[in-house]
């Protein structure tokens, strides 16, 4: 049969590296390459505990439909920690659950983007909101960015020669994939831009609980006087991916059109598994629970930093994340990071090429290192692997 796809899926690349990257599963490869949270730090037995708590008290409304903003007092957990932390002024109403932060993005594009509008992002950016932006027939505006975020005068410069660009797309804190965060003016200059050009901003923030050193920072939405800050968040990284519960947050009029859409694509989120997180958050200490990880988290950080700077060669630049996941390396200009991943596979050890997180045309001397996932002598270790292949590949001191 003759399938008759939909054009939208001409928009959709498949990645160069990925077949690569299936060698990961491998279990004796040293892998750098995933975004995944250490899952010995997982609360098992806890959610064993709540899990049964739910069902056996109301296990006829835990099984059952819910709406499609999701489970009311999850809704209301979350408006109120990020009215603590981030300096919002949400109620439940301005929140709507989805599966994961990802989800959140796919639904940004059916709520905003037609084919070939704009959409600003750092360079480089988040991988998987470029596939899920991209699917909407987009294009990408990269705007340089450095230590403390979207270089203002760029953005700007970016706005004025793409009048009606539709979204920002940020990850202000601990970005991926470089760990950057945003200084404070910046987030206020992004919020004052957003509104004198009339542009909805996406402020993506999986990773600002996992903060080990530095101050906390309030959210480019805690700047937005026009309403056009839009929030995700999930619970991946600070509780557990597997439940894919995520949320998007916002003023009540524009939720309510994600609402609209996620009706056609899911009706709702898993029912259980709100409840399980929502009981989960009433019975137990979620700070306790992410202090243990961050602790876990800088310890691997500290590890991967010294472990680059005894292994690697001398001319390379890499930052040094105050929390997150990941930080980003610079390598030699003759580099290429997709030739080296091939070698390094060869010594069992992976990562990503960063040539993958730019939208356009990128850097092909980059890349990614995820230290969440693997424990310190593994992370020292699989460090002197990539160097030794750096070194056997270019001859670099």
């Amino acid at each position: 049969m003759e399938y008759r796809y939909a054009g939208r899926l001409s928009n959709i690349r498949a990645s160069e590296i990925r077949e690569l990257l299936k060698l990961t599963e491998r279990p004796e490869v040293i892998s750098f390459a995933g975004g995944l949270p250490a899952s010995e730090l997982f609360p098992i037995q806890e959610i064993k505990e709540v899990n049964d708590y739910v069902l056996d008290c109301c296990g006829e409304q835990a099984l059952q439909y819910t709406t499609t903003e999701g489970f009311q007092p999850l809704r209301r957990w979350i408006a109120e920690r990020m009215n603590s932390r981030l300096g919002t002024s949400f109620d439940e109403d301005n929140i709507m659950i989805t599966h994961g932060s990802q989800q959140a993005l796919d639904l940004t594009g059916k709520v905003f983007l037609e084919e070939g509008d704009v959409v600003l992002c750092e360079s480089p950016t988040y991988l998987a909101a470029i596939s899920a932006f991209r699917a909407y027939g987009c294009r990408f505006a990269e705007v340089e960015t450095d230590e403390d975020g979207m270089v203002i005068s760029r953005l700007e410069k970016a706005l004025e020669e793409n009048p009606g660009a539709k979204l920002i797309y940020i990850v202000p804190d601990f970005q991926n994939p470089t760990g950057r965060t945003w200084s404070l003016a910046r987030r206020r200059q992004l919020a004052e831009l957003s509104a004198k050009y009339n542009v909805v901003v996406i402020e993506d923030n999986p990773y600002g609980e996992l903060r080990y050193e530095g101050d906390f920072l309030p959210s480019v939405k805690s700047f937005d006087k026009e309403g056009n800050v839009l929030c995700t968040g999930t619970f991946s990284k600070i509780f557990c991916p597997g439940y894919r519960i995520g949320w998007i947050a916002g003023e009540k009029e524009v939720i309510r059109k994600y609402v609209l859409v996620k009706q056609g694509v899911d009706l709702q989120c898993n029912t259980v598994a709100q409840m399980v997180i929502s009981s989960f958050l009433e019975k137990y200490d979620i700070d306790e629970h992410i202090d243990k990880i961050r602790e876990v988290y800088h310890r691997r950080r500290d590890a991967a930093v010294d472990s680059i700077e005894r292994f690697f060669p001398d001319n390379i630049k890499y930052t040094n994340p105050e929390g997150g996941l990941f930080l980003w390396v610079e390598l030699d200009g003759k580099v290429n990071t997709t030739k080296l991943l091939e070698k390094c596979l060869e010594q069992d050890v992976a990562f990503v090429p960063g040539d993958s997180f730019y939208p356009n045309s990128g850097k092909s001397n980059t890349m990614r290192i995820n230290f969440s996932n693997t424990q310190e002598e593994k992370i020292v270790e699989g460090i002197r692997r990539i160097g030794n292949a750096i070194r056997a590949l270019y001859g670099i001191d």
